[in-house]
C-alpha cells in the first residue's frame, strides 16, 4: 500500500513537471514568433528628404545612341597656311607650335636672292622712270621752238607711260613678296590666332616649289571633331543628330554639338566613315589632336518611359528605382531598361506614366530599405 502511493506521488510530479515545461516552452516560441514578424517602417529623414529631388515618370520620345570615337581638329574652313613666296634660307624663327600670334606679326626671315632681285628691279624702274620724264619734258620744250615734231612728243609720252607702268608692276609684285627692300622676305602672319603647325627651323633651304607650309595659323574659337563610324552604324548616323563630346582632359565636362556633315566615303585603309561636328570653343579647352568620344542619339517614332539615369540602382544583375509615396511610404521596385541616353533612360517594365521616383542619392534609401 505504502509502494502504490509513491507511485501515485511519482506520476503526479512528472505530470505537472511536463505541463510547466510546455507551459513555459509554448510562450517562448509565441513571443519569438511576434518579434520575427513585427519590423520598423523606414521613414526618410527630414534633413536627407531637403537635399532628394523627387522625379516623376513621363512618357517621351525613344532615343537611340551609339558611341564613336574621334578627335579634335582645327577647322580648317577657318585657318592660314603661310607658304614659302621665295627660295632662300630660313632665319631668326620667332614662333613655336602653340603660340598665339597677331595680325602682321613677323615670325621669321627668309634671306632670298629673288628679293635682292626684286629691290634691283624697283631701282632701276625709278631710274627709268626719272630718266623719261626728263626726255618727255626735254621733247616738249624742243617740240615748242620747233626743233621736234609732234610725233616726238606722242614718242616721248609713250616711253614714259611705259617706264611708269613697269614701275607699278615692279611695286606690286615687291608687295606681294612683303615688300622688303632689303634682300629679305619677312614672313609674317596674316591672321591672329594660334601657331597649330609648324615645319620651319632657322637654317632650312627652301623652294617655291615645295608643296610644304611653312606655318598654320588657326584662332581655334571653333574647332571640328571628327568620329569614326564602322559600317554597321551608319543607318543610325545621321546629319542634324545630336552630340555629346567627352574627352580625356575634361571627364566630367560634356561638350553638345551636332553632325553637320557626313563624308559619304569609307576611308579605304580604316573601313571607316567620317562624320564631322563643329563646336564652339572660346575658352580653347578642346586643344587639336585630342582623343574624343563622341555619343551620337537620334530620336525613333516610338515614346517609351522615360526616367532620369541617375535614378537608376544595378544591384544583382538588376535595375532598380525607388518609388517614393511619402516620406514614410518608400518602396524599391525592380525596373527592365531600354536604353540609357544620357542622363535619361527609357524603360518597359517596373513603372507607370505618374509614378513619383527619387532622382538622387537614391542609392542612400536603397541601401536603408535593404538594411
Amino acid at each position: 500500500m505504502q509502494k502504490s502511493y509513491k507511485y501515485i506521488i511519482a506520476i503526479t510530479l512528472l505530470t505537472a513537471a511536463t505541463a510547466i515545461f510546455q507551459s513555459c516552452g509554448g510562450k517562448g516560441d509565441a513571443d519569438d514568433k511576434s518579434i520575427s514578424v513585427k519590423k520598423d517602417t523606414y521613414t526618410i529623414p527630414d534633413s536627407l528628404l531637403k537635399t532628394l529631388n523627387i522625379d516623376t515618370v513621363s512618357t517621351e520620345q525613344l532615343k537611340n545612341a551609339i558611341t564613336l570615337t574621334g578627335k579634335v581638329s582645327f577647322n580648317e574652313d577657318n585657318v592660314a597656311k603661310i607658304y614659302p613666296m621665295v627660295s632662300g634660307t630660313v632665319t631668326d624663327i620667332r614662333g613655336v607650335l602653340g603660340d598665339y600670334v597677331n595680325a602682321g606679326q613677323v615670325l621669321g626671315v627668309i634671306h632670298s636672292s629673288e628679293m635682292a632681285g626684286y629691290s634691283n628691279d624697283l631701282i632701276n624702274a625709278e631710274t627709268n622712270l626719272r630718266v623719261a620724264k626728263k626726255n618727255l619734258d626735254a621733247t616738249k620744250d624742243m617740240a615748242t621752238s620747233g626743233l621736234a615734231s609732234q610725233k616726238d612728243v606722242l614718242g616721248a609720252e609713250a616711253a614714259y607711260e611705259q617706264a611708269q607702268s613697269e614701275l607699278n608692276r615692279v611695286n606690286r609684285v615687291l608687295k606681294i613678296n612683303g615688300g622688303n627692300t632689303q634682300g629679305d622676305f619677312l614672313i609674317k602672319s596674316p591672321v591672329s590666332g594660334f601657331i597649330v603647325e609648324k615645319q620651319a627651323t632657322n637654317n632650312m633651304v627652301i623652294r617655291t616649289d615645295n608643296n610644304n607650309d611653312l606655318f598654320t595659323i588657326s584662332d581655334l574659337k571653333n574647332v571640328w571633331i571628327w568620329a569614326n563610324v564602322y559600317e554597321s552604324n551608319i543607318g543610325n548616323v545621321h546629319v542634324g543628330d545630336d552630340v555629346d563630346v567627352t574627352t580625356l582632359s575634361y571627364p566630367g565636362r560634356v561638350f553638345k554639338g551636332k553632325i553637320d556633315k557626313i563624308m559619304n566615303v569609307l576611308d579605304p585603309t580604316n573601313k571607316v566613315m567620317k562624320v564631322r561636328v563643329v563646336l564652339s570653343n572660346t575658352d580653347y579647352a578642346l586643344k587639336p589632336e585630342m582623343f574624343a568620344s563622341v555619343t551620337v542619339s537620334n530620336k525613333e517614332n516610338k515614346t517609351a518611359l522615360s526616367i532620369p539615369s541617375q535614378a537608376l540602382i544595378f544591384d544583382n544583375s538588376q535595375y532598380f528605382v525607388v518609388v517614393y509615396n511619402s516620406k514614410s511610404d518608400v518602396q524599391i521596385r525592380p525596373v527592365k531598361i531600354i536604353n540609357i541616353v544620357g542622363q535619361r533612360a527609357y524603360i518597359t517594365e517596373g513603372l507607370k506614366e505618374g509614378d513619383k521616383i527619387i532622382g538622387s542619392q537614391a542609392i542612400l534609401i536603397y541601401g536603408a530599405l535593404n538594411s
